[in-house]
């Protein structure tokens, strides 16, 4: 994996990274004939040097984004296996990827998913407000499923989730205001920066880190493979 590292890094260092391809050894005759008769390689390579990158950033995170804010999970709290969900309300990808989210718990009653409130749309952070304030009343999965199903989180439809889930309103509202809840949404701000996520859903699974609606059917894959 160094020996290809090295690589990668000449091809894409630009004159820095040429230097080092050269000053390693690999610039010779032979190594670049290779890399010429077989460019397909270097997607493979840029591949493996992502996923590098990104168990290297979530080594220093880990243990505390697998724990979640009180309440604010799907499927088995105390299943064995884990899949972290940073969402959106207002990601009209994320309500697409409920769907999968429930199959796979259906699948698996080892599944428990930690869902991050990371509301990044104009006018989700209520939501997230309002789901937080869920999780702490026990009612989480209700909400949450709820304001998926009315589509765009405005304060109506938000209402309307809180009402269906059965939440304490005068209660959810004090709550999230909180600094607990606030400080819930900067942590999860803080985890998908030092992740490189750049929108939602995006998502943790063993050291598997990936964005973007993939579908159940690589949802399933990527659990299997991390598993294998």
């Amino acid at each position: 994996m160094k020996y290809l590292l090295t690589v990668l890094i000449a091809v894409l260092g630009g004159f820095a990274g040429a230097a080092a391809f050269n000053y390693s050894g690999l610039g010779d005759t032979q190594t670049r004939s290779y890399l010429l008769a077989n460019p397909d390689i270097l997607p493979e390579m840029i591949d493996a040097w992502k996923k590098e990158e990104s168990r290297d950033r979530l080594a220093s995170v880990a243990s505390n984004l697998e724990r979640p804010f009180e309440g604010a999970v799907l499927g088995n709290p105390q299943g064995s296996k884990t899949l972290v969900k940073f969402t959106d309300y207002g990601c009209g990808y994320c309500r697409a990827s409920v769907e999968d989210v429930d199959r796979l718990i259906a699948e698996d009653p080892e599944l428990r998913v930690v869902v991050r409130e990371w509301p990044i749309f104009d006018g989700s952070e209520a939501a997230a407000r309002m789901g937080l304030a869920a999780a702490d009343q026990g009612k989480y999965d209700a909400f949450y499923h709820a304001l998926f199903a009315l589509g765009t989180p405005t304060a109506e439809n938000i209402a309307a989730a809180a009402r269906t889930a059965g939440i304490d309103m005068e209660a959810a509202r004090s709550f999230g205001t909180s600094d607990e809840v606030t400080g819930e949404l900067a942590r999860n701000a803080a985890f998908a920066r030092q992740l490189g996520f750049t929108g939602t859903p995006s998502w943790v699974y063993g050291d598997t880190v990936f964005e973007g609606a993939v579908g159940y059917q690589q949802l399933r894959e990527i659990m299997a493979e991390d598993e294998g």
